[in-house]
């Protein structure tokens, strides 16, 4: 990348913080929540054709793994019903109307000779998935990581280029209302070599309006909005310093209210001033949410069960599972349900350990999660990591339970070929270091028999095998098909079977960004 370009990003990215908006004097209360879920939801009750997991609910274990037994994969009232492997799914992989776009990963996605870049998928045949165009434009190659997302009330796709965790400087915009053939909409600011853009940025995402795309930074917390009302001119219009780390997020359908995700736990954000495009708009914190059971909060997703307000929000580490969380008082939240696999009960961190050793930093840990409709959701599936797609039935949040799940085949010894996934790219790094927190802490409490935590795959801290995918892109409902990628085997069409669910007519996909 031309030296200059990146010596004006940085300028502009330091002019830029001299005018950083921090939320108001604090007032906010600050919660922290220390119990540890102990109870995994009940399993799904697996009908003709599947080929159900052999150990714990959500384990890969280390015999399978060993036996070639997942590279067939598992999957539980679920069917694969057409893909597209090529290089690795990247990231995230959003969807709109038949087509979705497959992230990238850098470098990895560079050395793709024939089409570098975000590939336009055409899914009008579910069977038969059609790439029929590229992105590849700075923000695109850069790597999108998890900045790539949709706004279906405007018909948008943009993303930030992240080359290595956090990134800036590069945004690019499209319009999507031909899915399978985007049209960039700002090949100035943002898009040109010479024409930076001051933001930080590891995640992304819109407001529900689709006039404001958001960026955040992993460390510093740094949060930005973009003012994307004219996408010929996106404009930097507030930074605010949240945390020390940050991650993803959630905002309410009105675009006021924003559930931040920060190292264990969230903040959340008075955003209605930026919604409204008040001229010298401040951002109050209305609470900070701690938790002892999970961390690396990933994003949120704004529900309602009979009017009253929820979010669905998962820990993309420490065997936190997704907390349910009824917020119709934000300054007052309460944790009403949370769902946990069995992998990630205290009890079997050892087992844990034991079998995800070798496949990389990440293990069975949940990553995007999507409601089925906004109001009153019937279905919740959520990318697992290690553990595959999983999808809950939440109609009654005090008696979630699985009904689905699909875990794809491994992509054993293929790491030379899958040049565009973060896992194969990183499986040099064989253990599961995420885990380790949880796992010291019931060691410390006494609760862990250390001997659970060795076996076969002890000595693989180094030199993975990717023996099980990750899934890490958000599973979006398409009737009573789930459209995801998973990092290793690339995009997927799935189809929920054995009358386990029934879209409802307003079924919409919702993410909560």
């Amino acid at each position: 990348m031309p030296r200059l370009p990146m010596l004006g990003a940085v300028a502009a990215l330091v002019v830029s913080f001299t005018m950083i908006g921090l939320p108001a004097p604090a007032r906010a209360g600050v919660y922290t929540w220390t119990d540890i879920a102990q109870s995994a939801v009940p399993q799904a009750e697996c009908g003709a054709g599947s080929l159900p997991e052999t150990g714990l609910q959500g384990d890969v274990p280390a015999a399978d793994r060993a036996s070639g037994r997942s590279t067939e994969g598992y999957r539980c009232n679920i069917s694969f019903v057409g893909g597209l492997q090529q290089q690795g799914g990247g990231i995230l992989s959003p969807t709109y109307d038949h087509c979705s776009y497959t992230g990238t990963f850098f470098p990895g996605n560079l050395l793709d000779g024939a089409a570098p870049g975000v590939h336009v998928l055409d899914v009008s045949n579910p069977a038969d998935p059609v790439h029929t165009a590229t992105l590849n434009e700075p923000a695109m190659l850069g790597g999108t990581w998890e900045t790539l997302k949709v706004n279906t009330a405007r018909k948008l796709l943009a993303a930030t280029a992240v080359p290595i965790t956090t990134g800036t400087a590069y945004f690019s915009i499209y319009d999507i209302s031909d899915c399978a053939h985007p049209v960039l909409l700002n090949p100035g600011p943002g898009t040109d070599l010479t024409m930076p853009l001051p933001f930080l940025s590891h995640e992304g995402g819109f407001s529900p309006d689709g006039n404001t795309y958001w960026a955040s930074s992993t460390s510093p917390g740094l949060l930005t909005a973009i003012d994307v009302s004219d996408p010929a001119n996106p404009r930097v219009i507030w930074h605010g310093l949240q945390s020390l780390t940050a991650h993803g997020f959630g905002i309410s359908p009105d675009g006021n209210t924003m559930y931040f995700s920060i190292q264990n736990g969230i903040n959340i954000l008075d955003i209605s001033a930026i919604q409204r495009r008040d001229p010298y708009p401040v951002v109050p914190q209305i609470a900070t949410y701690h938790w002892a059971d999970g961390y690396f909060n990933q994003q949120s997703v704004p529900v309602t069960y009979d009017g009253r307000p929820y979010i669905f929000t998962g820990d993309e580490a420490g065997s936190g599972g997704v907390k349910l969380i009824d917020v119709a008082d934000p300054a007052n939240a309460r944790k009403v349900a949370t769902i946990k696999l069995e992998i990630n009960m205290p009890a079997h961190l050892g087992e844990h350990a034991q079998s995800a050793t070798g496949n990389g930093i990440f293990s069975y840990d949940a990553h995007y999660c999507v409601a089925d409709r906004p109001a009153d959701p019937t279905a919740l599936a959520c990318s697992w990591i290690a553990s595959g797609i999983r999808v809950f039935d939440v109609r009654d949040p005090g008696d979630i339970r699985e009904i689905a799940y699909y875990n794809p085949p491994a992509q054993t010894g293929r790491q030379g070929q899958l040049l565009n996934s973060v896992h194969a790219d990183t499986a040099v790094i064989g253990a599961p270091v995420w885990n380790y927190v949880p796992l010291a802490r019931e060691f410390v409490n006494g609760k862990l028999d250390p001997a659970t935590m060795f076996g076969p795959r002890s000595g693989m801290i180094f030199g993975g095998d990717i023996s099980s995918d990750w899934c890490l892109s958000p599973p979006m409902f398409h009737g009573d098909q789930i459209w995801t990628t998973c990092t290793d085997n690339g995009f997927m069409v799935l189809r929920l079977d054995n009358g386990v669910y029934t879209p409802p007519a307003d079924q919409e996909s919702t993410v909560g960004s």
